[in-house]
């Protein structure tokens, strides 16, 4: 429950504490005085946006702070979740600097905005004259069925379940369609791959063909250059090696008479060694060359080949060739790997299909089993609240396939007059009518939740007399689960509260600011009999306004 909140420099608030108690509190005070206000600030901490607008003195923050005692209400959970220390009585408060930056904190810990809010929505529930609209909203009133059928987490684990489906069917149209625009290509991929790999390619191979063709073309050229040379080397009449042989045998005979000579002896034969080698070297070229036009053909024929794929891939050499080969090897397979993570991912969507399709159904039959108990309790409490003669029925339809919230589509429909017909309430429904409902609904869902506190802003807007005094038993009788807040302008439910608070507006030379308090006895006899006569006081209203806190 709300214990008490704390508003420094929020609108017409420069600074204001206040304690909240158990039970029924009642909020009051005059058009203007500053009520919505204090809802204002109360909605800061529960996570809603704010900016600059809010401070009161622009050079100065604005501290927002509730304490809550929340010891009963199963908590501790949330507090592990988001690592924050768990206290029985725990403080949310939320900063604005003049700058309009935000900061949100739970026992003085930094949180973000988001965390801020779920915990508020766990704490408290206010109902605005505003939030009437919701009442034609599809999703509220599904909201109401899972509420009162105790299903809200089922439907939240469903939702998540349900985007995580999404999210795997958009991905399996996605890969769909990349497999549809590579199948158009993995012919062509296929085609160009076979080419490569049936041509066989080795790293070096071009440059030795393409040397080997150059030998082949000059071989009549070079076989005549290698017959010269070797004639001139040792085949004929005063060759090299002739010449040189008399030179070693001179240098031989005198070798013995000095190491000099003997060193150029030795270095004389290896030359003779060396050349007589390169002769054989050259002769052995000369009879192995010859023109083969079978080979320099298939030697053309496969340089073309080479000089085509390499013209077609845009590439000047078998290197780059291969790495061609090699990417498209890759993309093939990633062709093939796709095709069998769609296998894959295709099933995993019909598993996810199927555990939706059952957890839609299984969440349908809760709803459909409350629907008849919603219907009989909201007409029970509109015709406690001055419409006997309501007629209040639930339209339920089941959809072909599984939605965001499941398989149900509902309708409210109303008629506030006996024998009318059944309509949406945006379209019979008047703004007294339409209050006293969402009040039916209210009530109906917070028994359920427990909420641990309620509030109701002017949610007797339309009522008066005795309906006024049934809408205030009804908020007592909520008290007794949960904590009740209503802001009220009627005598008939300030006199049903455990506690009364006057909102006042106080203006002095420093300009105008808006107050609260919690008023004593007395005070409580004297607010209720102005909200029963105006300003003038009188006897009488004084004694009915004695009878009304009497009746409480």
């Amino acid at each position: 429950m709300l214990s008490s909140l704390s508003i420094q420099n929020y609108a017409l608030i420069k600074q204001l504490e206040i304690a909240f108690h158990n039970g029924f509190s009642v909020i009051t005070g005059e058009t203007g005085a500053g009520k919505s206000i204090l809802l204002g600030a109360l909605n800061l901490i529960l996570g809603k946006r704010a900016d600059t607008q809010v401070l009161m003195n622009k050079s100065e923050k604005c501290i927002v702070e509730g304490a809550f005692n929340i010891h009963q209400y199963k908590l501790k959970d949330f507090f592990e979740k988001y690592d924050l220390d768990y206290e029985n009585k725990s403080f949310l408060r939320r900063e604005i600097n003049k700058s309009g930056k935000s900061r949100a904190f739970i026992n003085d810990t930094p949180v973000n905005l988001n965390v801020l809010k779920e915990l508020g929505e766990k704490l408290i529930n206010i109902h605005s004259q505003g939030q009437t609209i919701t009442l034609n909203d599809a999703n509220f009133q599904l909201a109401v069925i899972d509420s009162y059928s105790g299903i809200t987490e089922s439907v939240n684990e469903y939702r998540i379940e349900y985007q995580n489906y999404l999210k795997l069917s958009d991905k399996l149209a996605e890969w769909i369609e990349n497999e549809k625009q590579s199948k158009t290509e993995q012919d062509y991929f296929n085609f160009l791959f076979q080419e490569l790999d049936d041509t066989k390619l080795r790293i070096d191979e071009q440059n030795d063909l393409e040397r080997e063709l150059e030998v082949l073309n000059h071989s009549e050229e070079i076989k005549t250059k290698l017959f010269s040379a070797s004639r001139a080397l040792g085949n004929d009449e005063n060759s090299l090696l002739d010449r040189l042989t008399a030179i070693r045998n001179n240098i031989s005979e005198v070798s013995k008479f000095s190491f000099k000579l003997e060193e150029l002896s030795n270095r004389i034969d290896s030359s003779y060694i060396e050349l007589s080698d390169i002769l054989s070297e050259i002769e052995k070229m000369e009879e192995s060359i010859s023109f083969e036009q079978d080979r320099a053909e298939e030697i053309t024929d496969r340089l073309d080949t080479i000089y085509r794929l390499q013209n077609k891939h845009s590439v000047n050499t078998i290197d780059d060739l291969l790495s061609v080969k090699e990417d498209l090897e890759l993309k093939l397979n990633n062709i093939s790997s796709l095709q069998a993570k769609i296998e894959v991912l295709n099933a995993e969507v019909k598993t996810a299909e199927n555990e939706i399709t059952k957890n839609a159904n299984t969440i349908s039959k809760k709803r459909q089993h409350v629907l008849i108990n919603i219907e009989k309790e909201i007409k029970n409490t509109l015709s406690l609240l001055g419409i006997p003669d309501a007629d209040f029925r639930i339209n339920h339809q089941i959809l072909k396939e599984p939605g965001k919230d499941g398989i149900d589509q509902v309708k409210f429909m109303f008629n506030a007059n006996r024998g009318g017909e059944l309509q949406e309430l945006s379209k019979v429904a008047s703004g007294g009518e339409t209050s006293r409902l969402m009040l039916a609904i209210k009530s109906l869902i917070s028994q359920k939740n427990l909420l641990p506190t309620v509030i109701f802003d002017e949610i007797d807007m339309g009522v008066s007399g005795a309906v006024a005094d049934k809408v205030g038993n009804i908020l007592l009788n909520l008290s007794t689960a949960m904590q009740v807040i209503a802001i009220s302008h009627l005598p008939q439910i300030a006199g049903k509260g455990d506690s009364h608070y006057l909102v006042y507006k106080e203006t002095s030379g420093n300009g105008t600011k808006t107050e609260i308090k919690q008023l004593a006895s007395e005070e409580r006899i004297i607010e209720i009999a102005k909200m029963l006569s105006g300003q003038d006081v009188t006897s009488a209203s004084v004694e009915t306004a004695k009878h009304l806190l009497k009746m409480n």
